[in-house]
Formats: C-alpha cells, sequence, structure tokens
C-alpha cells in the first residue's frame, strides 16, 4: 500500500476512535509533513485522500478541518433526519396542499380509474399525457412539443437520465462551482467526471465554460439558469446570450434544470436555443415529494437518445404517477399550488431577510432559501453543529461544492419545510448563534 494511503487510514482511525473530533483543524500540510517525516508531497496526497472519503472539509482560507458529517457519510443528504426546524430538506408544504390534492384525485380510487392507474407505464406516457405536459410546461416564450416529452420517477432521473445520454462514460460535464449536491453522486456512479465552472452575479461565466472545454474537453454542461440551488440567483438576460453563444460554438448541449422554474417568470434557455437544451423538470417542489414525476424535454434529434437512457437505467415512472399528474396538471391543481407557494415564499424569504438583516446573505425574493455567509469567528461545519444542538438543521457549503477544499465559509438554509411559527423561532435561534463566538458556544453545552 501507498505511503499516503497508509497515513490517511492513521488519520481516518483516530476520527473513527474520536482521537479526532468534529470540527478540529488539521495542522498546516507543511507541518504535517514535518511531524510525520515525509515530502509535503506526499502530505497533499493524504490530505486529498481524507477530501475524498469526506472525512475532512476544506474552507478557502481558513485550512482544514474534520468533517461534522465524517459518521454520516455519503448518504448524509439522501433522508431528511428527525430534526425539529429542518432547513436542511427543500420541500415546501401548504397547509392546505393536501386538501387540495385530494379533490383533484377524488375518484381515482374507483376500480375503472385505478385498474387504468396500475397499469405498466412507459417513458413516453401517453399522448394525453404528453399534450398536456406539454401545455403545463410551456412558459413564456417557451412552449415544447408534445413529441419532445420522455418521462421518469422525478427529477434526480431525470438528471442522471440526461447525463448518461449525452456525456460518455469517463467524460466530462462542466458545472456550476457551487451546484445541486446529488449531481455529485450520479456523476460518479455514470464514471463522469464533473469539472467546476466559475459563477458571478449574473451566473456561470461564458469564459469559464471556454476555459474548461479548452482544458478539460467537456461533453456538456448542466446549469441551473432560474432560481440557482443554493446562490438563488436568476441568470440576467445578458448572461443567458453570451452563455448560449459560448456553447453553440462549441456544439455542447446544455442539461438545464428546471426544478425551481415554477418561482420565477424567466422562461427556460430553451426558449432561446431548442437545439441545444434538454430541459429538466419534476413535480416534487410543486406538489409534494411523495407524488411527483419527472420531465425530461429534448430537442428532437437527442429524444431516443434520452428515452433509451430512461429504458436501460429503469428511471420509468409508475402508472399511478402518470394517472396523478394528468389529472393535476389537466384540472389546474398543480398551477394552482404553484401560484400559492410562489406566494409562500416570497413571504418566507421576506421573514428571513428580516431577521437576518445585519448579516451578509445571497438570496432571490422569490425562493425558498438563501446563502447565508458566516461571520470569520464561525466555520461552516462548526456552526451546522451548533444549529443542530438546538435541533436545527442546515446545509454546510461543502455539499455544494464540486472540488472538495474550495467551499466558502457560508450555509444554505431552506425555508420551505417549516411552519411559519417554526421558521420565525428558527431563524432567531440562529441569530443567536451567529452573535456568539464559537468558543463561547462551545463552553455553554
Amino acid at each position: 500500500m501507498s505511503e499516503y494511503l497508509k497515513l490517511a487510514d492513521i488519520i481516518a482511525g483516530e476520527i473513527a476512535d474520536g482521537t479526532l473530533k468534529p470540527g478540529e483543524r488539521l495542522p498546516p500540510q507543511r507541518s504535517f509533513a514535518y511531524d510525520r517525516k515525509i515530502a509535503v508531497s506526499t502530505a497533499s496526497r493524504v490530505y486529498t485522500e481524507l477530501l475524498r472519503r469526506g472525512l475532512v472539509v476544506g474552507e478557502v482560507g481558513r485550512g482544514t478541518f474534520i468533517s461534522g458529517d465524517a459518521r454520516r457519510g455519503a448518504a448524509a443528504l439522501t433522508e431528511p433526519r428527525g430534526i425539529r426546524i429542518d432547513l436542511e430538506f427543500n420541500y415546501p408544504m401548504l397547509s392546505n396542499q393536501t386538501a387540495i390534492i385530494g379533490r383533484s384525485l377524488a375518484g381515482l380510487e374507483k376500480p375503472a380509474a385505478l385498474d387504468a392507474a396500475l397499469r405498466q407505464a412507459t417513458s413516453v406516457g401517453t399522448p394525453a399525457v404528453r399534450s398536456i405536459g406539454a401545455a403545463y410546461l410551456s412558459q413564456g416564450r417557451w412552449s415544447p412539443t408534445p413529441e419532445q416529452l420522455v418521462f421518469t420517477g422525478n427529477g434526480r432521473q431525470s438528471i442522471a437520465a440526461a447525463l448518461a445520454a449525452i456525456v460518455p462514460t469517463g467524460g466530462r460535464c462542466g458545472v456550476e462551482a457551487l451546484t445541486y449536491p446529488f449531481i455529485k453522486g450520479i456523476a460518479a456512479r455514470l464514471g463522469i467526471t464533473l469539472v467546476p465552472l466559475a459563477m458571478d452575479e449574473g451566473g456561470v461565466r461564458p469564459d469559464a465554460v471556454q476555459k474548461a472545454h479548452r482544458d478539460a474537453h467537456l461533453s456538456a454542461i448542466y446549469v441551473q439558469p432560474a432560481i440557482q440551488n443554493p446562490l438563488g440567483m436568476t441568470m440576467t438576460a445578458a448572461r443567458r446570450i453570451d452563455l448560449l453563444r459560448v456553447v453553440e460554438s462549441f456544439g455542447l448541449p446544455i442539461i438545464e434544470d428546471n426544478v425551481y422554474g415554477f418561482l420565477d417568470d424567466e422562461p427556460p434557455l430553451a426558449a432561446l436555443a431548442p437545439d441545444t437544451c434538454i430541459v429538466i423538470d419534476s413535480l416534487s417542489k410543486k406538489v409534494a415529494p411523495g407524488l411527483t414525476l419527472g420531465f425530461i424535454v429534448s430537442p428532437p434529434r437527442l429524444r431516443e437518445s434520452v428515452t433509451a437512457s430512461v429504458r436501460s437505467g429503469g428511471w420509468t415512472a409508475s402508472g399511478f404517477a402518470f394517472a396523478a399528474a394528468e389529472r393535476m396538471m389537466g384540472d389546474g391543481t398543480i398551477a394552482e399550488l404553484a401560484r400559492l407557494k410562489r406566494l409562500d415564499a416570497c413571504a418566507r424569504q421576506k421573514l428571513a431577510v428580516d431577521r437576518l438583516s445585519g448579516f451578509e446573505i445571497q438570496t432571490n425574493g422569490k425562493c425558498y432559501h438563501l446563502w447565508l455567509v458566516l461571520p470569520p469567528h464561525w466555520r461552516s461545519q462548526a456552526f451546522v453543529a451548533a444549529a443542530a444542538r438546538r435541533d436545527i438543521a442546515l446545509t454546510p457549503s461543502t455539499t455544494f461544492a464540486v472540488t472538495p477544499g474550495h467551499a466558502p465559509n457560508a450555509v444554505r438554509l431552506a425555508l420551505g419545510a417549516p411552519t411559519m411559527d417554526q421558521l420565525d423561532v428558527g431563524l432567531h435561534t440562529l441569530v443567536s448563534i451567529l452573535n456568539a463566538r464559537e468558543d463561547d458556544f462551545d463552553s455553554t453545552e
């Protein structure tokens, strides 16, 4: 076994037995190398291996720290935890939405309707659901045709199917430097390397795409132009044009995640470049996480590849999901839920911005999450751990960073799950933690 792997295993053992505790800082690599009598290059490989295993996190300008999630491992984000105030998982639920959904689905339990709903479904659905789905997805000047639609069980499956269809195993896909966390696991399972793309206040920078393609030869890019997760920004009109000009000059397809697009008025990039963009959408945010359907709107030239990818991946939606979605899209139920959730998101943002006044935040007044930049005396992992001890779940910046060790000192707050009263209490508690010093907070435990 290589020397660096042996040392990484030793550090991993010290983390496992509690010798090294979550939040504890590792020495600088040069000091580590001197203490262990190894080359600095070997120390660098040890730290990189620990980052790869998720045992440590790197914070820009701060150093390398034992991860608070070390024992939770890679499955940390797969399921909600039993936390009192959940600001980690972003599934907005209205108090009256179950009743609204119930009215739409009334009668689906009757034998004739249920018999049809429980039959085997296909990746392309029925002509009726394709027609209704295309009309429902239309946004502004973007109107997909029914023939473009392919369906999956949920949005993650749609992302996986699109990636598998256009990026070969061993290929590279450009993504926002801070991005939707699950794409990292999806890409790893598909054998795809993600290449981080620098961003600014307008979204992904076109020059970053140029550089990444020149250096790494990309097969595609994945972006979230509307209500970006985790930063909340919506790509500006000028940036959309500039980005598409660069991408089309290289012949790169775009996987466009529009899951949060219902909260904004901007149509997808596909409105400007229908032959370049594969649009991803789902019902989990608009309806509920337990009743969802994934949509892939593909350019005609890629539809067969996408359809084959869905089938080979086993990502076809259930017949019941089709039946429920067809009803709710057709009778306006989902449109009404989306309208109500837009109002709800604005109210929650207003409350959060008010409570967090005086702190640095990045957000969008229309969305269900915000990015909180922490004061210098707090580290991301330590702040998340401190909040957890107050029964509040948050997501550290490391979860969204594509490159290990390049996470800013920040956390994401998801605002959609708690009641408004719970959200208010949670925000007040977070402010009290922010105003305390990390050492002061620890001493009160």
